[in-house]
């Protein structure tokens, strides 16, 4: 069961998700949120699979309530979706950066949403239709300061490949083909990345390759 807490100020946007949430048999609204501090506190005390996060919400927005969920240790299984309106605001990159593992539109079709939530619940792939990619491009893009020297030293060439693959939005299943090795061994790939470079998910793999120039900003996939 993947049991998820909404965040968003509006009462029918809550209900309308809940609505599509809970005709699902694998999925359990646990809590609802009315603001961003509300949120930090509903995710520290049920523990939810996913937060999906309104962004612009009161007394404590989106993108704090994201890094403080994230900085918490004891809130190392959460995973965060961001939710917008705007399909280009930039606040997102900030919210990827501080840890959420993806970005929907509001108005994005039901199968879509669920089809996000499974997808990050398991971990298995980046939740990046092109335009989390464009976007993250986008704003990688504008970082002034430089990325630390031999971040990814670490890594094997394989790695190095797996991570470029990561970054521009392939599942294991596609990095799986694209290497021609199987599904268990991309995943296995994918893992060993994301312990040596100390990072919690395939979102931040995203932007510290971005970030490193492995992979230049601007390309769209």
């Amino acid at each position: 069961m993947i049991r998820v807490l909404l965040a968003d100020d509006q009462t029918l946007v809550r209900a309308g998700f809940r609505s599509i949430l809970e005709a699902e048999d694998d999925v359990q609204v646990v809590a609802e949120a009315r603001d961003g501090a509300e949120a930090v506190a509903l995710a520290s005390a049920e523990r939810p699979d996913i937060v999906l996060m309104d962004i612009r919400m009161p007394v404590l927005d989106g993108l704090e309530a994201t890094r403080r969920i994230i900085a918490d240790p004891r809130l190392s299984s959460v995973r965060v979706i961001i939710l917008t309106t705007f399909d280009l605001d930039e606040h997102i990159y900030g919210a990827i950066k501080g840890g959420a593992s993806g970005f929907l539109l509001k108005d994005t079709e039901p199968t879509e949403l669920l089809h996000a939530i499974r997808v990050v619940a398991r971990g298995d792939a980046l939740l990046a239709p092109a335009i989390t990619r464009r976007l993250i491009a986008e704003f990688a893009g504008r970082i002034t300061d430089p990325p630390p020297a031999g971040e990814l030293d670490a890594l094997t060439g394989r790695e190095r490949e797996v991570l470029d693959l990561v970054a521009r939005g392939l599942s294991n299943e596609d990095i799986a083909a694209r290497l021609v090795i199987s599904h268990a061994t991309a995943k296995t790939h994918v893992s060993r990345v994301l312990a040596k470079l100390g990072v919690r998910d395939r979102a931040q793999l995203v932007v510290l390759a971005y970030e490193t120039g492995l992979v230049k900003p601007g390309w769209l996939g």
